[in-house]
C-alpha cells in the first residue's frame, strides 16, 4: 500500500520539478535573449562605422544601405592619416598629452581625498564629504562662464592648463566612488599599522593602495577615455589649431568639396582604438572594480 501511495507522489513531485525547470530555463532564454539585443543595439554603429571606413564614397548613403563594401577600401585609413587637414600624429600625441596627465591628477587627487574621508576623522568631515557630493548636482554649463573668465584672468586661455590643472583637483564622483571601496576593507589593517608606528601617508601608500588596484582601475579607465573623447574643454579653451585634440581634429577634418564620409570614419576608427586597446587589457579587474565598489561593508 505504501509503495501504491509512494508511486503518485513521487509523480507529482518530479511534474513540480519538470515546471520549475522549465520556468528557469525560459526566463534564462529570455534574459539572454534581451542581453544579446541590447547588445546589438550598442554594437550596430560601431559596425556601421568599420563598414564605412571600408567603403567608396559613392556607397555610404545607398538606399537599402550596403553593409558588405565592394571592392573593399583598404586605402581610406592611408588617405585619411595623411590628409593636411587632419595630421593624426600631432592630434594623437596632444591627446595623449591631455588624457594622460588630467587622469595622472584625478587619480591621484581622488585617491588620497577618498582616503581622508573613508579613514582619518577629522572635524567636519561629513560636512565636507557632503559638500564634495552636492558638487555633483551642479550642471556644468552653470560654471561653465565663471570658470572660462578665471582662467582668462590667470593667462591660461590657449594652453592645456584649464583642461589639466584642475584634474590634480580630484573628481566629485571618483571620491565618492573610492570612499566607498575603502569602507569594505578592514579598519585592523589600518589600526595594526598605526601601532606599529605607520603614519597615514603610510598606510595609504603600502597597505590601502594596492589593496584598491582594481577601483583605481576604473578611475583610470573611466578618466582616461572622457579626456580622450573631450570635446568642449579643447573646443572652449583651446585657439590654436597645433593644440589640438583628435576630438577637434575630427571636427575639423573637412575637405573643400564637402565631408567625405568614408575618410572620416577611417580617421574615426582609428581615434576610437587606442580606448578600445585599454578598456580590453584592464577588462577583468574594471569589472572587478565595478562590482567592489557597490558593496558595502
Amino acid at each position: 500500500m505504501s509503495v501504491a501511495l509512494g508511486a503518485p507522489r513521487l509523480f507529482l513531485q518530479s511534474r513540480r520539478h519538470s515546471r520549475r525547470y522549465l520556468r528557469r530555463a525560459l526566463a534564462s532564454t529570455f534574459a539572454y535573449s534581451l542581453l544579446v539585443l541590447v547588445a546589438l543595439a550598442f554594437f550596430v554603429p560601431f559596425l556601421w562605422l568599420v563598414v564605412t571606413a571600408l567603403k567608396p564614397l559613392n556607397q555610404v548613403f545607398t538606399i537599402p544601405p550596403i553593409w558588405v563594401p565592394r571592392p573593399v577600401q583598404w586605402q581610406n585609413f592611408r588617405l585619411a592619416l595623411t590628409h593636411p587637414a587632419f595630421p593624426f600624429l600631432r592630434l594623437f600625441w596632444n591627446s595623449l598629452y591631455y588624457a594622460v596627465f588630467s587622469t595622472l591628477g584625478v587619480t591621484a587627487a581622488s585617491c588620497l581625498a577618498a582616503y581622508a574621508f573613508a579613514r582619518i576623522d577629522f572635524p567636519g568631515r561629513t560636512a565636507l564629504f557632503a559638500i564634495t557630493l552636492g558638487t555633483l548636482m551642479i550642471p556644468g554649463v552653470v560654471t561653465m562662464v565663471p570658470t572660462y573668465l578665471i582662467f582668462k584672468w590667470l593667462g591660461w586661455i590657449g594652453t592645456y592648463r584649464p583642461l589639466i590643472i584642475p584634474a590634480w583637483t580630484g573628481n566629485p564622483f571618483f571620491i565618492f566612488m573610492l570612499r566607498q571601496f575603502m569602507m569594505t576593507l578592514p579598519q585592523e589593517l589600518s589600526d595594526a599599522a598605526k601601532v606599529d608606528g605607520a603614519s597615514e601617508l603610510e598606510i595609504f601608500y603600502r597597505i590601502m593602495l594596492p589593496l584598491m588596484r582594481s577601483a583605481v582601475l576604473v578611475v583610470v579607465l573611466f578618466n582616461f577615455m572622457w579626456s580622450w573623447n573631450d570635446f568642449m574643454g579643447p573646443l572652449i579653451y583651446l585657439n590654436n589649431a597645433r593644440l589640438y585634440p583628435l576630438s577637434l581634429g575630427l571636427y575639423a577634418f573637412l575637405s573643400r568639396e564637402g565631408i567625405k564620409w568614408n575618410l572620416l570614419a577611417a580617421a574615426a576608427l582609428v581615434t576610437t582604438v587606442p580606448v578600445i586597446v585599454l578598456f580590453f587589457v584592464g577588462q577583468q579587474q574594471f569589472i572587478e572594480g565595478i562590482t567592489m565598489t557597490g558593496i558595502k561593508r
